[in-house]
């Protein structure tokens, strides 16, 4: 799945031109690693997001094309 979609499905960001906007200002890496919004997610990734001073990180658990708001929280893990 596009790192732009699983953001917005997982619901860590809360519009898809708002990740992609993210990721093409460089505040999104995946294990440490600039990502582009077009660059695929696996189980097990580390996603971390700059917004302004501080990071969010999470960990990929599931990757699903849809879910439900209340299921959206089981897809990451927050480090």
């Amino acid at each position: 799945m596009r790192l732009d979609k699983y953001l917005k499905v997982s619901r860590l960001i809360k519009r898809r031109t708002i990740a992609n906007e993210a990721c093409d200002a460089g505040r999104v890496t995946i294990n440490d690693k600039v990502a582009k919004a077009s660059q695929e997610v696996k189980v097990g990734d580390i996603i971390a997001i700059r917004f302004g001073d501080k990071t969010v990180q999470a960990e990929v658990l599931t990757i699903q094309e849809t879910v439900r708001k209340e299921d959206a929280k089981d897809m990451f893990r927050y480090l």
